[in-house]
């Protein structure tokens, strides 16, 4: 699993995992030493004890020596049991000890009688006293609740929790960390940054995240560059009509001037110069959030016949003719004159630069549920290389050329702009035959039942 919660999950499983195998591991290593200890292995010298106490000083010292005695054996609780089958201390005997010790009242030459399972001793009046040992208190960890057994366990889990706990923070901050200067890098315009180098083996949410972080950091680095480059080119395009009326007008005002050819110039040159702010002002609202608040239905086939009898007004004058196929009658929602504008464009550029005595073709098919606009000439096309630049502002594939024919590069622009508002899109391929394809795709919202 790739999934940073899956991972956060397995590792503090793998920690618990380890911190238990080690208790269990070291709970089995103190517990056989405690077995195999001479003091354990010896628990008759205790009934010695007891049988010496018992012989020189009475009952009263034994009650003494057991009661200072009763914890000699960390896991285990001492007992020392009179002839009435009780404590000598006065404390409750496990259950079935009397049972199993088995107890004898027969006394034996002296004192003390080893070969019982519970060693008994002989007061000098003749009572019978038997020493045993049980387990101090029966629970399901046994062995655990040995002082040594219980700081070493304590002592392993916050080791193994400190260096589980290490790892995982600096596993999941250290991208956290990169990223967070990487925006700090950003906000301060330095759009070089990136993040996710180191990440390429991680498939968690942290790297993907540093992978979009990056994808952004590329995507505002192209914004900036084609911002700047449409401010020059604007720029561009604005000074050549300005200078050229300035030309003109340095002419009108040498004598002898004809100033109604120059007025005329100017005339040109002041609508060239207002169409051109028309498109840059279309092109900057279609990149609005309120390009498409006006939504109309509307018949499509009005529209295109309205374009087709245009264009071929247009292309009389070359013999180019415009060849429509297809299904027109579809009714669309959304703006009847940014969709004109679009189709519009296209077109005009197609009769434009066919030659003479061809025609264009187009049409109109349902696709995938939507509808597609097919438009194509049989011009010189476009290197394959530049097909996706052709919708960039400005743009021009041979500019002297464009420039001749009265193009300013923003129609094909305004259309990929109207196609995306539209949830559509524009695409240009190269014919098979020679000749530009442009493909508009218009989505299944878009057409109005």
């Amino acid at each position: 699993m790739h999934s940073l919660f899956s991972r956060i999950f397995l590792l503090f499983l793998l920690a618990m995992t380890l911190i238990v195998g080690s208790s269990i591991a070291t709970t089995f290593t103190i517990a056989s030493r405690e077995n195999e200890s001479p003091e354990f292995q010896r628990r008759p010298s205790l009934a010695i004890q007891a049988s010496e106490v018992l012989a020189h000083d009475g009952v009263a010292a034994l009650r003494n020596w057991l009661d200072i005695n009763k914890t000699v054996i960390g896991d285990r609780e001492l007992f020392v049991v009179g002839p009435d089958g009780q404590d000598i201390l006065g404390r409750r005997l496990p259950e079935g000890a009397s049972r199993r010790l088995g107890m004898s009242r027969e006394p034996a030459p002296g004192n003390f009688r080893p070969s019982r399972a519970a060693p008994q001793i002989v007061a000098s009046d003749g009572a019978i006293y038997t020493v045993f040992t049980t387990p101090r208190r029966p629970s399901v960890f046994g062995a655990l609740s040995l002082p040594a057994i219980s700081f070493t366990i304590l002592g392993i889990a916050l080791v193994v929790s400190a260096l589980t706990s290490w790892w995982l923070a600096e596993h999941l901050t250290a991208p956290i960390r990169r990223i967070q200067a990487g925006a700090r890098a950003l906000a301060s315009e330095s759009l070089d940054v990136r993040v996710s180098a180191g990440l390429e083996e991680r498939k968690d949410e942290l790297a993907v995240l540093a992978r979009d972080f990056d994808a952004m950091a590329d995507q505002l680095r192209a914004n900036r560059g084609a911002t700047t480059q449409l401010l020059r080119d604007i720029s561009h395009e604005l000074r050549s009509p300005l200078a050229r009326m300035r030309v003109a007008l340095g002419l009108a005002r040498q004598p002898p001037a004809d100033l109604s050819r120059q007025l005329d110039r100017l005339e040109r040159e002041i609508e060239r110069l207002d169409a051109m702010i028309s498109q840059v002002l279309k092109l900057a609202h279609l990149h609005g959030t309120d390009a498409l608040q006006q939504r109309e239905r509307f018949d499509l086939g009005e529209v295109i016949e309205e374009l087709v009898r245009d264009a071929n007004f247009e292309g009389a004058v070359k013999n180019c003719r415009i060849d429509l196929q297809g299904m027109t009658e579809s009714a669309l929602f959304g703006s009847r004159e940014l969709l004109r504008s679009a189709i519009e464009n296209v077109l005009r550029n197609a009769v434009r630069y066919s030659p003479n005595d061809t025609a264009v073709q187009m049409t109109v098919s349902k696709s995938d549920g939507g509808l597609e606009i097919l438009i194509r000439d049989h011009g010189p096309g476009v290197p394959a290389a530049e097909l996706e630049r052709i919708f960039e502002p400005f743009y021009r594939v041979a500019e002297s050329r464009d420039r001749d024919s009265g193009g300013e590069g923003i129609g094909l622009a305004i259309t990929s702009q109207v196609m995306k508002a539209h949830g559509g899109s524009a695409q240009a391929v190269n014919a098979p035959n020679g000749g530009l394809e442009v493909r508009l795709r218009l989505p299944g919202t878009a057409i109005a039942d």
